[in-house]
């Protein structure tokens, strides 16, 4: 009985979902108790699945008990995927940085209006050229050569890959998720292993960790 009432939390959890304070913060509170941790962990055993958080619990997510070959496999296939992604999020945050003036890097709660956005980078030649660029990357495929179309591609995308939240469809207003911290882990984690496939790409994004 008690499994069946956190059946659509389970659901989200063994579909990929992650989740946070931003979005859902009933179940993100619910994950907090560790009684209750234990008893989705003990249901999810035999699908070689346990409850993980990152490093400072802003977000949770599944993990595998046990490294199988299937979990190797599914594992590099998402890091692969989140990779892929990895440089265009970066320059993303850094230009939402620069255009709205904030002093340090985005973090879960942080709130992004899109028209205030979209006012600064149509005012910056240099924002736009750099929105340009970024909004025809592989993983935002802009086809449009309008900056106000090319903004709107980029934070869909975002939103779809599950970076930012958006409260009311009718509303172009968002709230970064917790997954944007767990990709700034995965940069330090890249950053101090021996092979660095983007330090020598992204200087500019140094200061930002």
């Amino acid at each position: 009985k008690r499994m069946i009432e956190h059946g659509p939390l389970l659901e989200r959890l063994l579909e990929g979902e992650f989740i946070c304070a931003v979005t859902d913060e009933h179940s993100f509170h619910k994950l907090q108790i560790e009684a209750l941790v234990n008893d989705l962990n003990h249901f999810l055993r035999p699908l070689n699945r346990r409850v993980a958080k990152n490093d400072d619990g802003s977000v949770f997510f599944l993990a595998y008990c046990d490294l199988t070959q299937d979990a190797r496999q599914h594992l590099s296939h998402q890091f692969a995927s989140t990779v892929q992604s990895l440089l265009p999020m970066l320059e993303w945050m850094q230009l939402v940085q620069e255009a709205l003036g904030r002093d340090s890097a985005l973090n879960a709660g942080d709130t992004i209006k899109l028209q205030d956005f979209e006012s600064k980078v149509v005012d910056n030649h240099s924002l736009i050229h750099r929105l340009a660029h970024l909004a025809h990357d592989r993983v935002f495929k802009s086809t449009s050569d309008k900056p106000d179309i090319q903004i709107k591609q980029v934070f869909k995308r975002i939103k779809e890959l599950g970076y930012l939240y958006q409260p009311h469809k009718d509303r172009q207003f968002y709230i970064v998720t917790g997954k944007v911290e767990q990709l700034i882990e995965l940069v330090r984690f890249i950053k101090d292993e021996e092979n660095l496939p983007i330090e020598d790409e992204t200087p500019e994004q140094e200061a930002m960790f």
